[in-house]
């Protein structure tokens, strides 16, 4: 009802509602641990993506951990949402060369190392999606007051990615 959609609403514009994802990007972030602040928009060079703007875009804030690291390769990640753009992890990983595995819009020029062998590159192939997963949503229930506070395990797909990941070095 709209009473209870604007009551969710406040929550999101006062960043209240408790976001966390975990990703599994290219690379190892350095540092291992930050914040990303960019202001994010529809991308001046190519309409179906959005970007990091110096000007035109609305305030964007990413905080992340890096959880796991698999060599140089590639890491796990969680990230935390102080606001809620469209793209948002995907545009602040990939901003700052970590973009997501197996993202096509924001990580399609990620090549494989030289090194990989057909093994590595079949087990990148066959995940056909984006490495973002929603691991947490907590928001106070809009008529009881009630802190509700949900929390899943990434899906299968994701977890047999990142145990290939650590046998790969």
């Amino acid at each position: 009802d709209a009473p209870t959609r604007e009551a969710l609403k406040v929550q999101f514009a006062a960043h209240t509602i408790e976001r966390r994802y975990d990703a599994l990007v290219w690379g190892v972030p350095k540092p291992a641990t930050g914040t990303i602040v960019g202001d994010i928009g529809r991308s001046p060079h190519n309409r179906q993506k959005m970007a990091i703007l110096k000007r035109g875009g609305r305030y964007a804030e990413t905080s992340y951990v890096t959880v796991a690291t698999f060599g140089t390769l590639a890491a796990h990640i969680q990230c935390r949402l102080k606001t809620g753009r469209t793209h948002q992890i995907r545009v602040h990983m990939a901003s700052r060369g970590h973009p997501l595995i197996g993202d096509p819009v924001y990580g399609s020029g990620r090549k494989l190392p030289a090194r990989a062998d057909a093994a590595l590159a079949k087990m990148f192939a066959g995940f056909k999606r984006q490495a973002l997963h929603a691991a947490v949503l907590g928001f106070t229930h809009p008529v009881t007051n009630k802190a509700l506070r949900f929390e899943r395990p990434p899906p299968a797909d994701f977890t047999r990615l990142a145990q290939q990941l650590s046998e790969v070095e």
